[in-house]
């Protein structure tokens, strides 16, 4: 799995990529979600490298399982994503954006139930859902 500079708008970028995942796959709902709140530019990023960075993940995640998505992002690899984020506000607004991008679709799959309890949990957060 590639690295990012910790902190880096990259590695921010990457734990949404996680989130939009968490239930499986990702959808047009959450990719409209993200453009609304202006996600790239809010990271520093645009919006051409954020999708390079969720492309960049989908297919490291691809490699590592050998081709098959399960579906699932494997606990040492979402430890490594949340570790990444050490700075408490860039934490809050991703713990913020995927809150939101989660909620898009009315409802919160198991695996996003999931996610958003280990991101509060990795940052010391309670979670709002």
């Amino acid at each position: 799995m590639q690295t990012y500079p910790v902190n880096s708008p990259e590695a921010a970028a990457r734990v949404l990529a996680m989130a939009m995942l968490a239930d499986g796959q990702y959808s047009m709902t959450e990719i409209r979600a993200l453009d609304r709140q202006q996600v790239p530019a809010r990271l520093g990023l645009t919006p051409e490298a954020f999708k390079t960075v969720v492309d960049g993940f989908c297919q490291d995640l691809l490699l590592a399982s050998a081709g098959h998505w399960t579906g699932t992002v494997d606990a040492a690899t979402r430890e490594q994503l949340m570790g990444e984020i050490t700075e408490r506000d860039l934490q809050d607004m991703i713990l913020q954006q995927c809150e939101a991008l989660m909620l898009a679709d009315g409802h919160l799959a198991d695996g996003e139930v999931d996610l958003l309890d280990a991101l509060g949990a990795a940052w010391r957060r309670p979670v709002l859902v």
